[in-house]
């Protein structure tokens, strides 16, 4: 028995005075209604209705359920209509987690955009490198950067990350500009600790192979600390451009080996269910998909 469509027939019942009129309400027939109202008086225990060939009659156990039967039912419908409500107007919090220097320098605006087109969306931006578990952590929507393997999360790649490896002038004029991949052993590595390794790049591996065996040279889980010390000449750094890119445009960095770029990484926007996606997600998803256009802004420095 579906408990709640018997106590909406009961309810029914009692507002229209009669189970024909009763089944007409709820376009179904006169013997589906009288069936539902007496499943739920064998699942109470008690007779609700007493029945003649002329009249119903609310016993006193249907004088008490009625009321409250009511109220249930409008409570269902309430919630109902609010949750219907934040799948066609976005609204509600929004909780984001996002990589720290990627959104330190290039969301705000896009959210402050967001946020005028969806004023009733509320934002939770959380800063992490680090893998979050979005289900268990509680939020929405991961941006990650990577080449995501495959799990049960829905992924949207939302742009290309382009990687390079960058020196400043002084430190290539003082230790030499690297030729060719192999000539990477020779230097300090300025290395990010979340990078995944890729063995099947080749200046990548002649930085982590290098002849120091990585007891020098700097080891960071953030991208900006990297880059400023590589502006100051401590390194060669492997680094996305939208960090580095600003001071490649100055001139406070040079790109290393060029021809040796690697694979583009992504930036995906993760979350958990394609199916009764919130309204708030969804139209997050849609609003950044292409905001940060096609090559990315930080990439048209060159």
């Amino acid at each position: 028995m579906d408990r709640i469509e018997a106590m909406r027939t009961f309810v029914t019942v009692v507002n229209e005075g009669s189970f024909t009129r009763a089944a007409d309400r709820l376009d179904t027939s006169p013997q589906l209604v009288s069936k539902y109202v007496s499943q739920l008086e064998t699942h109470l225990g008690v007779r609700l209705l007493n029945r003649t060939t002329r009249r119903l009659h609310l016993t006193e156990a249907g004088r008490q359920y009625y009321p409250r039967a009511q109220q249930v039912l409008s409570d269902i419908d309430d919630l109902e209509n609010q949750l219907g409500d934040l799948q066609t107007e976005a609204q509600g919090l929004l909780r984001i987690s996002a990589p720290v220097s990627f959104a330190i320098r290039h969301m705000p605006a896009l959210l402050t955009e967001f946020q005028r087109m969806h004023p009733a969306v509320g934002i939770d931006l959380q800063l992490n490198d680090r893998k979050v578990d979005i289900v268990e952590e509680g939020f929405d929507i991961a941006l990650r950067i990577g080449r995501l393997q495959s799990s049960s999360l829905i992924a949207k790649r939302v742009a290309p990350v382009r990687l390079v490896l960058c020196a400043s002038p002084a430190y290539l004029a003082r230790y030499g500009t690297p030729s060719k991949p192999e000539d990477l052993r020779d230097h300090q590595y300025l290395r990010y600790s979340y990078m995944d390794p890729d063995s099947s790049h080749s200046p990548q591996k002649w930085l982590q192979d290098n002849r120091s065996d990585n007891l020098q040279g700097m080891v960071s889980n953030n991208g900006d600390v990297l880059v400023e010390a590589a502006i100051a000449g401590a390194g060669i750094a492997l680094q996305p451009t939208f960090i580095a890119g600003p001071a490649i445009w100055e001139g406070k960095l040079t790109i290393v080996l060029p021809e040796h770029e690697p694979e583009p990484l992504g930036l995906y926007a993760v979350y958990a269910h394609r199916q009764l996606l919130a309204s708030k997600v969804r139209s997050f998803i849609d609003f950044i998909d292409g905001y940060f256009g096609d090559p990315p802004y930080w990439d048209r420095f060159e």
